[in-house]
């Protein structure tokens, strides 16, 4: 049996504005309709022996990836959450340990879900070839046959082919992980054909990995053992314990282990890979015009050639730019040329150090029943359009700082309002004021949307005392 394991907690801050640290760019539909998330897991679809995926994410992304899942009719064999990010190694500890409490041990397929690949039938042939090397107890690598000098990614050193185990492609012995090279190596390696960049992605069975990993840093088994031990379902996420974690060793799988093991080897694949890990990576892979531009949303060109420009909410017009990147959302601009988008996390670690809002989270929030999106926020007065999925009950609570103005333009609200009960329909409204026990519930078929008018001395997201609530959040979780 193949077990996918989806990595899904990393922050892709060289993809801002669109990527923020609560809505990261796996969680964005950046090349199709479909998020990186889904497609990672959509590409799984009729590979032989696969299970229900495991996904390994931030607490934080727990609804977003439940939601995901869910609007492409995935069904998780387990969302575990991580209460801080702990590396890859820790991560796969993790999944393997779980996976062998059922009394299995499954070939684990691990799979970063920022990864684009185009070959879907190449990669599904690669993974078949790894799984026979896995099951004769080899830990598989797979590494990405390059098509440029490339100085972000990692590299990794083929040595001599290994012996058949029975698939399609044949796995090399692992000569040497190489750090992302300067421009002139990477240039090296490639014209040697004897590298492969390194893309994070892995096949082994579920006890050598803990076994190798016991080996070789003992105290992350033994930390991730004891989160296991005192973690708790929780609807359908199991959470590590965050003590236990949080004093578990950060370190990545290729350091671990995978640069020390005897059983390691690698597998070159030409998919058409790419981790879209910058704005020039999304470039490159994107659909073209007569003038090799990537567009997205509204945008209108006059004289601009080899660009980059996505418009989330406004009009983009643009004259006369070359080798550029602009990307706009609803609260923030981006511009760059084409050569310096490695910049990018540079500019959001500033922005950071100045404590900005627009680093972690977009004017739109996601919640387990829907979505806020903050329209005008002034003194002591903020406007919200509310969207609540058919079904979603937010959770009974009040506010001591604020009062607010619901009004229904779309749907039909249940309202809570201490021991009083509403049925709103579109254009009617109601008033909670500032203390009272208030719910908002779609009792519909369709997305109830109201829009929303706070108003008080202090307005903040933390200003909520939780009395009930459908998905286990604590009293002042957003």
């Amino acid at each position: 049996m193949i077990l996918p394991v989806i990595l899904a907690g990393g922050s892709g801050t060289r993809l801002w504005p669109l990527s923020r640290a609560l809505y990261p760019k796996q969680l964005i539909s950046l090349v199709d309709r479909h998020t990186m998330l889904q497609n990672t897991i959509l590409r799984l679809d009729g590979l032989a022996g696969a299970d229900k995926p495991v996904v390994i994410c931030n607490d934080e992304y727990r609804f977003m990836v439940a939601e995901q899942l869910r609007q492409i009719d995935i069904q998780a064999d387990s969302i575990i959450l991580e209460p801080v990010g702990r590396n890859t190694a820790p991560a796969l500890a993790v999944a393997a340990i779980r996976a062998m409490e059922t009394g299995g041990d499954p070939v684990l397929l691990v799979l970063p879900a920022d990864h684009h690949i185009q070959l879907t039938a190449e990669f599904r042939r690669m993974i078949e070839s790894g799984h026979a090397y896995a099951q004769a107890g080899r830990m598989i690598t797979f590494g990405i046959v390059p098509d440029k000098p490339e100085t972000g990614y990692g590299y990794i050193k083929m040595g001599d082919p290994l012996p058949s185990a029975g698939g399609d492609a044949t796995a090399v012995r692992i000569a040497a992980f190489v750090e992302k090279p300067d421009l002139a190596t990477a240039r090296r390696y490639v014209a040697s054909k004897a590298y492969c960049w390194n893309s994070g992605m892995f096949m082994f069975r579920a006890s050598q990995v803990v076994k190798e990993l016991d080996r070789f840093v003992p105290d992350i088994v033994a930390a991730c053992r004891e989160a296991i031990e005192e973690g708790r379902s929780d609807l359908d996420f199991f959470r590590l314990d965050k003590a236990a974690f949080a004093a578990c060793p950060s370190d990545s799988i290729d350091y671990a282990v995978m640069e020390k093991t005897d059983s390691g080897a690698m597998l070159p694949m030409g998919a058409g890979w790419n981790d879209l890990g910058s704005w020039e990576a999304l470039w490159q892979v994107g659909e073209k015009d007569d003038l090799n531009n990537v567009v997205k949303g509204d945008v209108v060109l006059h004289d601009v050639g080899d660009s980059y420009l996505h418009a989330e909410h406004r009009l983009i017009a643009a004259v006369g730019l070359k080798d550029h990147i602009v990307v706009e959302t609803s609260d923030a601009v981006m511009i760059s040329p084409r050569d310096r988008v490695q910049d990018v996390k540079g500019l959001v670690d500033q922005l950071k150090s100045q404590n900005r809002e627009e680093t972690r989270t977009h004017k739109r929030v996601y919640r387990p029943w829907g979505t806020v999106d903050q329209l005008v926020a002034g003194n002591r007065f903020q406007v919200n359009r509310i969207t609540v999925k058919p079904g979603g009950v937010l959770s009974l609570q009040r506010h001591f700082n604020r009062s607010e103005h619901w009004i229904v333009v779309r749907g039909s609200a249940q309202v809570t309002k201490a021991d009083e009960q509403l049925l709103l329909k579109e254009d009617s409204s109601t008033y909670i004021s500032a203390g009272m026990a208030h719910r908002l519930e779609n009792p519909g078929k369709i997305p109830l949307e109201l829009i929303e008018v706070q108003t008080g001395g202090y307005i903040g997201e933390d200003d909520i005392t939780r009395l009930e609530d459908l998905y286990g959040r604590h009293r002042q979780e957003a």
